[in-house]
């Protein structure tokens, strides 16, 4: 039975809050510190959030799933939880969206094992003219989309091919789920950078993040708040 540890805006001393530069110090702590290999944390992190998806009552036991990956560590996240949501019987695709020669260590392992598991996967080009129609064929058929593109690193302005898929994604009539934090959204102020996903639910891993807290208007983005184990707790 999962566990449910949902933020409601009134539990906040239950969590840990961490900044952008506090949640990557927690990563080196747990890998260089307690020595736990990062994809390992990957697993942890993947495998919780899948549990979590499962759980929430907003859609059939085995929601159909379609899964937008980066070329980063949230990409390998989400192909993790790919794997674990095939695993219960879940139809599940994955699509990368980048160069695949971009993807590297952990996330390249992962994707690797999507692949030899034979989920169904295809790239997408975030520069293709055919953008809105291709999120649209890709996501036809799902009941939920699973948001790995970007995770609390990112800063400044969205490139434009990605405010572009972004925006497509959010024109989807299915409920999106991300992972983390809502790409596109600012991890310590909370805003969007200059969009975000705009999701029903977000499973944020290890604590909350600084944005979600100091800003309120963040809930436009991250819908309900769910913070998931990676298998090590940060000191608050």
């Amino acid at each position: 039975m999962c566990r449910m540890n949902e933020w409601t805006g009134q539990n906040t001393d239950a969590f840990a809050v961490m900044s952008r530069q506090e949640a990557r110090a927690f990563d080196q702590y747990a890998i260089e510190t307690l020595g736990i290999p990062g994809i390992v944390l990957m697993e942890n992190a993947g495998r919780r959030a899948a549990e979590v998806l499962l759980a929430l009552p907003d859609w059939q036991p085995q929601p159909r799933t379609v899964v937008f990956c980066g070329t980063g560590n949230n990409g390998g996240d989400g192909f993790v939880i790919a794997r674990h949501l095939a695993n219960t019987g879940c139809a599940v695709k994955t699509v990368l969206c980048g160069d695949r020669q971009r993807l590297s260590g952990d996330a390249r392992v992962n994707c690797e094992i999507c692949r030899r598991m034979e989920i169904p996967s295809c790239e997408l080009d975030p520069e293709t003219p055919e953008l809105p129609k291709q999120v649209q064929m890709l996501t036809t058929g799902c009941d939920v989309i699973v948001d790995a593109l970007f995770g609390t690193g990112l800063r400044g302005q969205l490139a434009e091919p990605f405010a572009a898929l972004i925006s497509a994604l959010n024109a989807a009539a299915i409920p999106r789920v991300a992972v983390d934090i809502p790409s596109g959204l600012d991890c310590d102020a909370g805003w969007p950078l200059p969009v975000s996903i705009e999701a029903a639910a977000t499973i944020t891993f290890g604590g909350l993040k600084r944005g979600f807290v100091q800003n309120p208007e963040s809930r436009n983005a991250t819908g309900r708040v769910f913070v998931a184990s990676i298998g090590v707790e940060p000191t608050r």
